[in-house]
């Protein structure tokens, strides 16, 4: 059993590591951050501006998770450093077990601290999306996508996580919403290999399986066009169809052109000018939408990345049942011989080795 001595050498190791996160996470300048946040909803017509306020309002949601994770990490701190000196003061080594559990929540708290200085990526606050597709092997497959879902879940239900779920045998996929999600996630994405006897197999054979997960961030389909009125070039003209001596001796129809993109639209349909341009407008703007769903589409794929093939070769982590237990990471070469534990969803080591 270890003893008190190095219970507090090793808490005293951690010191560094508090101060460092205290410095990485700019703690003094997010409480300030907060304190302007909390300010600005106080403003009247705060919530006129509905995707301004929604922006503010995520915006203090995280910083006020980061502050209040680190304010955890400093109090379990105190706290296991107080619990230490009891313990040495009343010289009983029966405490040492808790005062060992003590230390062991400290230095969790700080891997998990140290993970969130690392998500620094464009999309790494966003919700996850994953989705679970089953290789070739027909129900042993199938069962080992099913698997593979149930233990992202677990992972997700003990990081205080919500999922929403679409469940099936050949595919499945699920939402995780909360804060890091797909930055914690993203090292998922990739092909899945199970070694094990199978369960379905009256011969009791060592199959090998496959299922691939693919892991999105949730982006924001509220795609706003909003024109510069710079970048719009309008042109009148006469209308050429029939309307009558009014609309032949005024140029009431109109054409716009979109500079940046050379988009032309024109309207000639309605009896006045203001009309036409209102028309022509609502037809550039739709355009514009066309493609920014393309670019939205575009970006997706870029992150999706190349899709390999569900099969051996292409696995990034093989989950060994028989004849050992063993869960390797093929990219980083962190390993676990607690197969069991890593199918409850214990995969914070596998995230945090890639990352």
């Amino acid at each position: 059993m270890i003893t008190i001595d190095e219970l507090k050498a090793k808490l005293g190791g951690m010191k560094t590591a508090v101060d460092d996160l205290r410095d990485a996470l700019s703690i003094e300048a997010s409480e300030k951050r907060l304190a302007e946040l909390e300010h600005q909803m106080t403003m009247p017509g705060f919530y006129d501006d509905q995707a301004r306020s929604q922006k503010i309002i995520g915006e203090m949601g995280e910083v006020k998770n980061k502050l209040e994770r680190f304010g955890k990490l400093a109090t379990q701190y105190e706290e296991a450093e107080t619990l230490l000196e009891m313990i040495e003061e009343e010289n009983d080594p029966a405490l040492a077990a808790e005062g060992e559990e003590a230390v062991e929540g400290v230095e969790k708290s700080i891997d998990e601290l140290q993970l969130m200085t690392m998500l620094n990526g464009e999309y790494d606050h966003n919700n996850a999306i994953l989705t679970f597709h089953a290789g070739t092997g027909g129900t042993e497959a199938q069962d080992w996508a099913e698997m593979l879902y149930r233990m992202y879940n677990k992972w997700a239900q003990a990081h205080g996580m919500t999922d929403g779920d679409e469940a099936g045998i050949k595919s499945a996929s699920m939402m995780v919403k909360g804060a890091n999600a797909y930055g914690m996630l993203k090292s998922e994405h990739g092909v899945h290999r199970l070694v094990r006897i199978s369960p379905f197999d009256a011969n009791a054979r060592r199959q090998t399986s496959f299922s691939s997960l693919e892991v999105m961030p949730e982006l924001d389909n509220n795609i706003n066009i909003e024109i510069n009125p710079a970048d719009i070039e309008m042109q009148v003209y006469r209308s050429s169809g029939a309307g009558g001596q009014h609309i032949n001796k005024t140029s009431s129809a109109v054409r716009l052109i979109h500079k940046p993109t050379g988009i032309v639209t024109s309207c000639q349909t309605q009896r006045s000018q203001l009309q036409n341009r209102e028309y022509a407008m609502e037809m550039m703007k739709a355009k514009l939408y066309q493609i920014a769903l393309q670019q939205h589409k575009d970006k997706i794929d870029d992150i999706k990345g190349v899709q390999n093939e569900i099969a051996w070769g292409h696995q990034i982590r093989s989950y060994v049942f028989m004849p050992y237990t063993l869960v390797k990471d093929n990219r980083t070469g962190y390993e676990s011989s607690n197969v069991q534990a890593v199918m409850d969803g214990d995969l914070d080591g596998f995230i945090f080795a890639y990352l």
